[in-house]
Formats: C-alpha cells, sequence, structure tokens
C-alpha cells in the first residue's frame, strides 16, 4: 500500500529533505454568521488556509500524488469581535484507503468550538522558522500532525508518534500564550492540549497498539478474508475497557466512538449473535451514551 514509513525513517536518518506535501485537503470557510460589508477577507481567509493546509511540508517524507492523505478542513466563523478578531468552530475529518477496495476509512472526526484568531486580509498564514505567532496558524498545525500521526500509526506500529511530539510541541508553545483559548491543560479536559497528552501517555499505548491493528491487520486484510479480518477487529476492542481506566482517556475514547463507532457496527453485523452480544455489552460499558448507535447490535 505504501512504503512511505520506511523512506520517513531513512529520510530522518539522512536528513533530506524533499519537496512533498502530504495531505490532500479540502478547505471551506463558512461566514454565513456573520455581518459583515468586506465578504472578500473571506475569500482571502480560505485561500491562505488552503495554501497553508495544502502547501506545507509537514514532514520529511515523501507521498505519492494518489498517496497523500484525504482530509477536510471546514471553518465556521461565529463571530467577528473587531475588523481583523474572529470566532469560530473548526470541523476536521480525515480518512484513508483500506487495502484492495474503495472503502474508505476514517481516521478523524471532530469538532474544535473554542477557534478565536486574528487575520487581516491577504495576509498568509504560515510558521516562520518554526515560530507560531497566529492562533488559527497553531491549530491548523495542530490538527495537521494529528493526522498525519493517526495516519502513520495505522500503517505501522507506533509509526506516527514523531507527529505526536510535533502536536505536542505546538501544545506547548501556544499554552504560553495566555490570551489563545482553547490549549489550557488544566481546566478544560477536551483542549487540544488535552487531547494530544492523552494519546502521548505512556499509559495508552496499548490504545495505539489496537489502532495498528484494528486498521492494518483487520480492515486491510478483509478483502482477501473478510471473517478472518472482522474475527481480529472485534478481537482487539477490548483493550478499551482497561483504557477508559486512565486518567487521560475521557478525550481519547470520545474522539474515538465519534469516528469509529458506526464503522465496529457495520463490521459487525456479519458476526454470530453472541460475539454481537459480547461487542454489545463491552461497547455499551465503555460508551454508555451510545446506545442507540449499538442497537443494531442486539438484532
Amino acid at each position: 500500500m505504501r512504503n512511505c514509513l520506511y523512506l520517513f525513517i531513512l529520510l530522518l536518518v539522512s536528513g533530506i529533505r524533499l519537496q512533498a506535501q502530504e495531505l490532500n485537503a479540502t478547505v471551506t470557510v463558512n461566514s454565513d454568521r456573520i455581518q459583515s460589508t468586506n465578504k472578500s477577507i473571506f475569500t482571502s481567509m480560505q485561500r491562505a488556509l488552503n495554501q497553508f493546509i495544502n502547501g506545507t511540508q509537514w514532514s520529511s517524507a515523501t507521498f505519492a500524488p494518489n498517496e497523500r492523505i484525504d482530509c477536510t478542513f471546514s471553518l465556521s466563523l461565529t463571530e467577528q469581535t473587531t475588523e481583523t478578531s474572529f470566532k469560530a468552530e473548526l470541523f476536521i475529518q480525515a480518512r484513508r484507503p483500506v487495502y484492495n477496495s474503495t472503502y474508505m476509512t476514517p481516521l478523524l472526526n471532530y469538532r474544535d468550538t473554542k477557534v478565536e484568531f486574528e487575520y487581516t486580509e491577504n495576509a498568509p498564514f504560515e510558521i516562520v522558522q518554526t515560530s507560531i505567532d497566529n492562533n488559527l496558524v497553531a491549530i491548523v498545525a495542530f490538527y495537521c500532525n494529528l493526522i498525519l500521526a493517526l495516519d502513520f500509526d495505522s500503517f505501522s506500529l507506533q509509526g506516527g508518534s514523531i507527529f505526536y511530539r510535533q502536536a505536542l510541541t505546538i501544545a506547548m508553545q501556544a499554552q504560553s500564550n495566555t490570551a489563545w483559548v482553547g490549549w489550557s491543560a488544566f481546566d478544560d479536559r477536551k483542549s487540544r492540549s488535552s487531547i494530544i497528552n492523552s494519546y502521548t501517555d505512556e499509559s495508552v499505548k496499548p490504545f495505539r497498539e489496537m489502532w495498528y491493528t484494528y486498521h492494518r491487520k483487520s480492515l486491510d486484510e478483509m478483502a482477501a478474508n473478510p471473517d478472518r479480518g472482522r474475527t481480529t477487529l472485534l478481537g482487539a476492542l477490548p483493550v478499551l475497557k482497561d483504557i477508559r481506566n486512565v486518567r487521560n482517556s475521557e478525550i481519547l475514547l470520545q474522539m474515538f466512538s465519534d469516528c469509529k463507532l458506526d464503522e465496529i457496527v457495520s463490521v459487525a453485523s456479519k458476526a454470530n449473535a453472541e460475539e454481537k452480544q459480547s461487542l454489545y455489552d463491552l461497547l455499551k460499558n465503555v460508551f454508555p451514551a451510545s446506545s442507540t448507535q449499538l442497537e443494531p447490535l442486539k438484532k
């Protein structure tokens, strides 16, 4: 499917830097809720975001055009507080292909509701010599690295570690700017810092191992052997029950649920009644608020 991980490691060792972008992002800016006479600023904002996300080289890996990671960044502006100050929500999705199929499995499906930033018309979004001076740049760079981490983790065991570390570095830098909202690691268990602390907590390594098994050893095997792939996937999920008891796991499990629960139920549709009941009991215990989504498992 992809030999990027091996080339990635080689490039890290050799220090060679190739010009190849990793993300194939659809970027939109919705300004319907903003009463402004200057609508051109929103066109400029979308163009700058698109260039920043799709034009930035986020790693030393090289991707063929058809290997770039499909993702969506939808910025919905909710308030314009000054001529150049905005509040918004950012909806991020990412997906990757399943081997020998046309199916795209979701990697990330998340809505960030605490986005505040400054923007001047026709200004580019950019990182200058690893320095970030705009909150939206920090937020977008954070999620770009998270997407890469989730993608690489799905192809290789612990393969996304370097991207988690880069996202953690961004979060730590952002926390030093007290005017930037959404980064506090202490009073918001759904902040960006809480997200990355959850993924990098040593106690959740079994989750990352499950993530690899779920994608590489299960979904990617289903074209060749659907029953074996399904059995492997269902057998990997009990780790979620242990992860629930980890201190930093709340946001991690919520993101997993938002991204994967419907897919799991769909995969389990071909399981026998005993497997379905066992899976229902497990998932109902881990995700008690998701009874409606899990209901098909009882049929």
